[in-house]
């Protein structure tokens, strides 16, 4: 059987001994025992937004290009010349320039980035209608069952999908093929730019049992501390570890330590279009211009996004808080956090200090509260990202969510939460 594929001259062969093709000698060949079994893609842009200026700039090529500046002044993405100089993403760009003093700092171009983005999209969508994007430049496929139509495996037709956005659209891509998503996504991380790389089930625990623990998805670098001071560096100290035990020490982000780690990933590839934000309004009777009955709304609102949310086991980055003058003049504020929430509590007090410059005076005649940035709701609220007041909050807001979930919403009523005259 076939167990290896050519990226250049696109031919499925049997490769014993050389590397290289045995049709057209070239050494970009990919070869895996599992190679025909594995149906499950994760296809990422190299360093999009640089290669799409370099693409459509050539003297641009062989040299350091930042993404960014602008009123933020920091970098949207980099290209791999610059990344060698330790430019990266959302890093300040005076760091960046100091890194790279010769980087040739391009402001970005969201039109011409999001037009390429759906033209690659729709590439994916010719192939299977089992694409999730995760972002303009990122998606999963589900190739299961497309032997027959494109006449040869799920790995070449993304060897020739690959190729296809090379020649026709100009820019490279990094394919990860796997048996799930999550070892997917961290295949077509393994040989960037231009990469394919495989990873079977028979090597799926071996291989995990040598990385990080921040390689799972979640482990961030206050998480991965929390880990750290625990003892837990590795996937492999995971992978010997007690389900049980990882739960009462992490609650649901123990679970989804113990899954992964153990290569456990049963979530299907979602082509249903992601929510983009999660967010509640209210426009008053009258205008309020008052910090205390704008705050004993926007609680309420606080409770109807963290209600949704939970539903919909999301958790956002981002807390939105949006204002609409008497004067119909809109305001809106935005905060990033350092891990995603969806929680009550926490959307209120982000919202509240957000809200707190605003107080002056001004009359209002709509307050809302939003989350956006959003992603699985597993990856919420960790213990170790909360103060200790607040991790006890939250731990009585679960607490009042499991008495609703079993006797209605109305058995437990929070004080700001009760209507006042002064309501709307």
């Amino acid at each position: 059987m076939n167990d290896a594929i050519c990226r250049d001259c696109l031919t499925e062969q049997n490769i014993e001994k050389s590397v290289r093709c045995s049709n057209c000698n070239s050494p970009r060949t990919v070869r895996h025992p599992e190679i025909n079994a594995l149906s499950i893609a994760h296809l990422d842009c190299d360093a999009f937004y640089a290669a799409i200026e370099k693409r459509d700039n050539p003297e641009l090529i062989d040299k350091p290009v930042i993404i960014g500046g602008g009123r933020r002044g920091v970098v949207s993405t980099a290209c791999y010349i610059a990344r060698t100089y330790g430019v990266h993403s959302a890093q300040p760009m005076f760091k960046a320039l100091k890194a790279c003093p010769d980087a040739i700092v391009v402001k970005g171009r969201m039109d011409v980035y999001s037009q390429t983005g759906r033209e690659i999209r729709e590439m994916m969508r010719a192939l299977t209608p089992m694409v999730e994007p995760l972002s303009i430049d990122e998606a999963f496929l589900d190739l299961s069952g497309t032997e027959r139509l494109h006449g040869h495996s799920p790995a070449l037709t993304m060897a020739h999908l690959a190729k296809k956005i090379e020649t026709e659209v100009g820019i490279t891509v990094s394919i990860g093929l796997s048996y799930c998503k999550f070892l997917a996504k961290i295949a077509s991380d393994l040989d960037k730019p231009r990469g394919f790389s495989v990873i079977g089930r028979e090597e799926s625990l071996s291989f995990l049992a040598k990385q990080p623990v921040s390689l799972i998805w979640g482990v961030g670098k206050a998480f991965q501390k929390t880990l750290s001071r625990d003892g837990i560096k590795t996937i492999g100290q995971l992978q010997k570890m007690d389900q049980k035990e990882l739960v009462k020490s992490y609650g649901t982000m123990g679970l989804r330590l113990f899954k992964l780690a153990n290569a456990d990933d049963t979530r299907s590839v979602n082509p249903i279009a992601p929510t983009k934000s999660i967010s509640s309004e209210t426009t008053f009777n009258h205008d309020k211009s008052d910090q205390k009955s704008l705050e004993h709304t926007l609680w309420q609102l606080s409770e109807k996004v963290s209600a949704r949310a939970k539903k919909a086991d999301l958790a956002g980055e981002t807390i939105v808080l949006k204002l609409k003058t008497a004067t119909f003049k809109t305001r809106t504020r935005n905060r990033k956090l350092t891990r995603p929430t969806q929680l009550a509590d926490r959307i209120f007090q982000t919202a509240t200090e957000l809200l707190g410059p605003e107080i002056d005076g001004t009359p209002y005649r709509l307050l809302g509260v939003g989350l956006s940035n959003l992603c699985d709701g597993d990856l919420a609220d960790h213990p170790d990202l909360l103060t200790e007041t607040a991790d006890k909050r939250a731990d009585a807001e679960r607490a009042i969510d499991s008495v609703r979930q079993k006797f209605g919403t109305e058995a437990i009523i929070k004080g700001r939460t009760i209507k006042s005259d002064t309501d709307n």
